[in-house]
């Protein structure tokens, strides 16, 4: 039996998923835990990636690894291989203001058209720019900017500090692949070419970026192992490879927070800044929709009505359709697609006759899913072609979510069996690069509900989203 292992370098944990490359059957798994916050030493990355490996069971039988990875972290390395400073992660939102300089500078449609994207905070960039603006001594310092995918894949091929790493600092050694790179904002998924105009407004000056692997390319091997080193991956590109994601799909992730994506045959550009034109990791796409509010909002809810998960679900599907008139906006965090950070979630609709808890819980679920609605209708309006939608996540599996997400959604909707798609999906690269071709692995479907939409949800949510402005 010849073994591919994938991983999921994610902001909590490390997993790791050994597959047999014959089938893809899972024959071995690993987990270690990240520190919380927004702002990491990558060494604690490192350390996990070798605690999860441990727990897989090692490498020593394994012919090929590749590593998928949370996108857009500033992983900002000396010219001897040593991180000059904490990396920021996606979810560190200091560079918001520093987003608004690069668009004032630039222009938000030409940005657009540069690199597919529209600043955020979220973004490589964005961060640069405020290295450089909040710490100039630390921005001088850089030498070459990394993803947290690509640092990993350069410490599991023996590249790093002197002092800890055998093959010792070469920084031109570093590589990414084009889903990850797609998300920094100084690259173009259009042309494949780094905009390096756009690095040195970030940065204030050129540094050195990693090469740009193409899917199923290798990076080279596990240092002293005969182990094959995929490109790796960001981590919503992974879990697309993971899913089997192919043109036609769109994939909605029901996570803490929630996301829209489509595979695509051409490059995706919004000058709106709504959806991300990231580029997929099998040569593709991958237009992109971030929200911050999904399962979560099950979990409120569930609190207020002193239920489980389950019983929420249970009660919703005892209300029909439209909760009675109530209708969910549920931005309780604020919101990042509509842009409204400050922005707090609003029930709507209330009457004596519909305050019911079964109307309550059905109306939390039809939110939550309307909201993510908005987001494929960002991505399907620029003509985009769905014929499936693909619905993952722990809240995907409950019966309710994916009877009202054939409600919601206007595409034909199937449920996967829970799994770790992006350590899967990285598992798909390594074999990739193992063999030469992309595994054609089964996808296990576990609920297809017919698809059953009803419009009066989605329009009594746009006229209740209407008093935000969105």
């Amino acid at each position: 039996m010849t073994l591919v292992a994938g991983v999921d370098s994610s902001t909590q944990s490390c997993k790791v998923v050994i597959r047999d490359l014959d089938t893809g059957e899972v024959v071995r798994t690993g987990r270690a835990s990240h520190p919380d916050g927004t702002s990491v030493d990558p060494a604690a990355w490192w350390d996990a990636l070798q605690a999860a490996l441990a727990d897989a069971g090692g490498l020593e039988d394994v012919a090929a690894i590749s590593v998928g990875g949370q996108q857009h972290g500033m992983v900002a390395l000396a010219a001897n291989g040593t991180v000059v400073r904490d990396a920021l992660l996606w979810n560190d939102t200091r560079s918001a203001g520093a987003a608004a300089d690069l668009i004032a500078e630039f222009g938000a449609s030409a940005l657009a058209d540069r690199t597919g994207l529209v600043p955020v905070a979220s973004f490589t960039s964005t961060k640069l720019r405020w290295l450089r603006d909040a710490e100039p001594d630390n921005a001088a310092a850089v030498a070459a900017v990394a993803l947290p995918h690509d640092w990993l894949t350069w410490r599991l091929r023996g590249y790093g500090p002197a002092a800890s790493s055998p093959l010792g600092p070469v920084l031109s050694e570093l590589t990414t692949d084009r889903s990850d790179v797609s998300g920094t904002g100084y690259w173009n998924p259009a042309t494949g070419e780094y905009d390096r105009e756009l690095l040195t407004a970030a940065l204030g000056h050129d540094a050195v970026l990693p090469r740009v692997l193409g899917p199923g390319e290798s990076a080279g091997t596990v240092d002293g192992l005969a182990c094959v080193v995929g490109p790796g991956a960001g981590d919503n590109a992974a879990a697309g490879l993971g899913l089997g994601a192919s043109v036609g799909d769109v994939v909605v992730s029901l996570g803490t927070s929630g996301t829209v994506f489509a595979v695509t045959e051409e490059p995706f550009a919004d000058p709106s800044g709504i959806v991300a034109g990231f580029a997929s990791a099998s040569g593709e796409y991958l237009p992109l929709v971030c929200t911050l509010n999904a399962a979560r909002v099950l979990d409120a809810f569930a609190r207020v009505l002193g239920v489980t998960h389950d019983e929420l679900g249970t009660l919703a599907l005892a209300a029909a359709p439209g909760a009675g008139g109530l209708s969910l906006v549920p931005y309780f965090e604020g919101e990042r697609t509509p842009n409204l950070p400050d922005a707090t979630a609003t029930l709507s609709g209330l009457t004596l006759a519909n305050a019911t808890r079964e109307n309550i819980a059905r109306a939390a679920i039809e939110g939550m899913l309307c909201a993510q609605a908005f987001g494929m209708d960002a991505i399907l309006s620029s003509g985009v072609v769905a014929k499936r939608t693909l619905v993952v996540g722990g809240a995907a599996q409950n019966p309710a979510v994916q009877a009202i997400a054939a409600q919601v959604f206007d595409v034909p909707v199937e449920i996967p069996e829970p799994g770790e798609y992006v350590a899967a999906g990285a598992a798909v690269q390594a074999a990739w690069a193992l063999t030469g071709s992309r595994p054609s692995w089964p996808l296990s479907v576990v609920a297809a509900p017919a698809l059953d939409t009803r419009p009066e949800i989605r329009e009594a949510y746009r006229a209740a989203a209407a008093a935000y402005g969105a």
